[in-house]
């Protein structure tokens, strides 16, 4: 079994989150690129947990192959990593971060998974930490005519069918497809293994192997963005806190419930 997993690089989100806290995340004077260069890029922590799931069958007896892609500019960091946790194959599509859409890299890595033969199983994150949009795995769907499974903490293969248990706000939701099929991954699956000592040492010195656009038989047009970015900025957040009156915690009670339907927040 050929299995597909496709990461994404992305600027720490804690720290990103950290820069915001103290009011120091500026936006460049193009109105769309940060000027902090000292956030550290690494895996999206939903990709992370594809691998993971990847390595579950293999620890369940499966026998696969796992092939981790990326599109980026120079994400041979994080498929180092990849390959420490125990990826077999590793390949970087080099493009301009910021170049592509959810589009142009759901062409890309159509046509990659088609350069490879197909794969029988696709795990991506459900989404990425920097633009939360999610939309790469549906079109990626669409571009191979595959079944796409979503948000799922548990991920389990029987025979040629893949059985997913979804993460829903009703509840757990259990759900089949045919083999191939693309499946997201969410963070409920649990936390992903570090790697060895001896196997990080090895991925240092491993370099990914390389598709171009080119060998994707993709030109310039193909993966002209459908969406662009006009303007990014840090939007301000003020908190304001009230403090509710009464001798008991009744008399509170009964006074928030007042104020809620005061104010048509409930009825």
């Amino acid at each position: 079994m050929r299995i597909v997993i496709c990461v994404k690089e992305v600027l720490d989100p804690d720290a990103v989150d950290n820069y915001v806290l103290h009011g120091k995340l500026e936006i460049g004077d193009d109105g769309k690129t940060l000027t902090q260069t000292s956030i550290p890029r690494l895996m999206n922590a939903y990709d992370e947990q594809a691998i993971e799931a990847a390595l579950r069958f293999r620890d369940n007896g499966v026998e696969c192959t796992l092939d981790v892609v990326c599109v980026g500019a120079d994400p041979t960091a994080i498929l180092r990593q990849a390959a420490a946790m125990g990826a077999d194959e590793i390949t970087t599509v080099p493009v301009e971060n910021g170049s592509v859409d959810g589009h142009a890299v759901a062409k890309i890595l159509a046509a990659y998974v088609q350069s490879k033969g197909g794969a029988d199983l696709i795990l991506c994150g459900r989404q990425a930490s920097d633009d939360d949009q999610g939309v790469v795995p549906a079109l990626l769907g669409e571009l191979l005519d595959m079944p796409v499974l979503t948000i799922a903490r548990d991920v389990q293969l029987e025979g040629d069918r893949v059985r997913v248990t979804r993460v829903t706000p009703e509840g757990d939701e259990i759900v089949e497809a045919s083999c191939p099929a693309i499946v997201t991954i969410s963070n409920e699956l649990g936390t992903p293994r570090y790697p060895t000592t001896m196997r990080t040492m090895k991925a240092r010195r491993l370099q990914p192997d390389q598709a171009t656009l080119e060998s994707l038989s993709l030109s310039a047009d193909d993966v002209r963005p459908v969406v662009a970015m006009s303007k990014q900025y840090v939007s301000s957040v003020q908190g304001n806190c009230e403090f509710i009156d009464g001798a008991t915690a009744d008399d509170q009670a009964s006074a928030l419930i007042a104020k809620l339907r005061a104010e048509r927040v409930i009825e």
